[in-house]
């Protein structure tokens, strides 16, 4: 059981990671940490998994590269707002109602099918962090909770219940739209950094959800 807590903890751990990376921009000493050895040992722990080997390269190369970049920490909150703070147009917006349905417009369906989750499953939003449900760093925010939930079931079967209500979230919430959200990345970042960590986040939740999967069998 405790194998089971601790494993579910670093899961909980990398989607909280990612919803902060797409959350907002990064400061000064954002960066410096993300140089730092703590970060390198967390990433090469990550790149010993055969699925995440190239996504997980890929981000440290645009990290190396973001080393000699002149003015790098204005230049990545630059690529951060061209990105999740533009127009559809010219942008890769970061919210599920972008690339769910056929319109390619905001709507309201998404977001409520979040906030009814949120509301099922007793998991606030951030307060600090005044965006629509539907926004990805809301919806990895409440994946790592929904992961920690389980942790605190009273027995096996209300946690196995929890873990299969996370790969329903991850199937029905999350892998619905991240494919086509990591192609408008890759297309409109032309730095690289964080259309890297959207196709390392969109390799992970694949194995995750591989992962639960398995769990059900």
């Amino acid at each position: 059981m405790q194998e089971f807590i601790a494993f579910n903890e670093q899961r909980a751990e990398i989607y909280w990671w990612m919803s902060s990376l797409l959350s907002r921009e990064l400061s000064e000493s954002d960066i410096a940490e993300y140089h730092g050895d703590e970060m390198l040992t967390f990433l090469s722990g990550l790149g010993m998994t055969s699925e995440l080997k190239q996504p997980v390269e890929a981000f440290r190369d645009a990290l190396n590269r973001l080393k000699t970049r002149e003015d790098a920490q204005l230049e990545l909150a630059a690529d951060f707002c061209g990105l999740f703070l533009s127009t559809p147009k010219s942008g890769a917006l970061p919210y599920a109602s972008m690339y769910v349905g056929e319109s390619g417009l905001l709507n309201d369906k998404p977001a409520q099918d979040m906030n009814k989750l949120m509301e099922e499953y007793n998991i606030a939003q951030r307060k600090e962090f005044n965006e629509p449900a539907d926004h990805v760093a809301v919806e990895l925010d409440f994946m790592g909770n929904l992961i920690i939930l389980a942790n605190q079931q009273e027995n096996e079967e209300q946690a196995e219940a929890v873990m299969q209500a996370q790969l329903e979230f991850l199937n029905t919430m999350l892998l619905n739209w991240l494919p086509a959200f990591a192609k408008a990345c890759d297309s409109r970042d032309q730095f690289g950094l964080y259309a890297a960590a959207v196709n390392l986040l969109l390799a992970f939740c694949h194995l995750d959800a591989a992962f639960l999967a398995g769990e059900e069998q």
